[in-house]
């Protein structure tokens, strides 16, 4: 048996509006499904996405879903997103990310020996990058 560990992100109505941008920034492909696709038509949570999922060419899978009413919705408090690696595509991906978002740590060398950064996303979630440097 093979077990995973992903992020599964809360969002407050705009889950499938994130996970489009994400799906910009790493690619791959996206499944959405809303609470009126599972047969809640009637529901007051009928337009919010019920689950989301994207698997990225580089092995990546990232989940998100808009947290239904009475749920306490606390954007990016309670994890980081983080990236590590030695690919230079990372850089890319930060950049990416940071569009409209706020760069909290530069994307810079750290006293650890690698390049390292932090941004809050403009859908208000930390994501931390690590580039391993030879």
């Amino acid at each position: 048996m093979v077990s995973r560990l992903n992020p599964y992100i809360s969002f407050d109505g705009n889950a499938r509006q994130a996970m489009e941008f994400y799906r910009e920034v790493f690619g791959g492909e996206l499944e959405v499904s809303t609470a009126a696709d599972t047969g809640s038509a009637d529901s007051p949570d009928a337009d919010k996405v019920l689950h989301a999922q994207l698997d990225t060419p580089d092995g990546y899978t990232v989940m998100a879903w808009d947290v239904p009413e009475g749920v306490p919705y606390r954007p990016g408090t309670d994890v980081a997103v983080y990236l590590g690696g030695d690919d230079g595509e990372l850089r890319v991906r930060f950049e990416r990310l940071s569009v409209g978002g706020t760069v909290t740590m530069p994307l810079e060398k750290q006293a650890w020996g690698d390049e390292a950064g932090a941004l809050v996303d403009r859908f208000g979630i930390t994501w931390m990058v690590n580039i391993t440097q030879a």
